[in-house]
């Protein structure tokens, strides 16, 4: 059975130069991105990016999210924490709901990492 890894308990900025440059990963910086990949890799997580990412005002409630990938409030909130957890969404309480909102500067920072374009 695989090792699963933790839950990312810091959402600070990934900063590390690309896979397959000079200079490796640290085990750190590999821990933080294995991570943040995590949280990416399950296809409603994915979906919820696509969805909030697609908003004109950039960002939705949860209310209006679970209808759109047809699971209900609390499966699709546990699946925005485990988002929020990464770095990769952030939340604003408004009133009785919650509205999140994707972190660009975290999306950016995953694809700097794996960007391969020197190799």
């Amino acid at each position: 059975m695989p090792k699963s890894l933790p839950l990312l308990v810091d959402a600070s900025p990934l900063c590390c130069t690309p896979l397959g440059s000079s200079d490796p990963l640290s085990d750190a910086d590999n821990l933080d991105l294995a991570l943040r990949l995590k949280a990416l890799a399950d296809p409603v997580r994915l979906r919820l990016v696509a969805l909030l990412l697609d908003q004109p005002s950039a960002e939705a409630c949860t209310c209006d999210l679970a209808p759109a990938v047809g699971l209900s409030d609390p499966t699709v909130s546990h699946h925005l924490k485990r988002l929020e957890a990464a770095g990769i969404v952030a939340k604003e309480r408004r009133g009785m709901n919650v509205f999140y909102r994707v972190v660009p500067e975290a999306l950016h920072a995953i694809a700097r990492v794996l960007n391969v374009a020197n190799c």
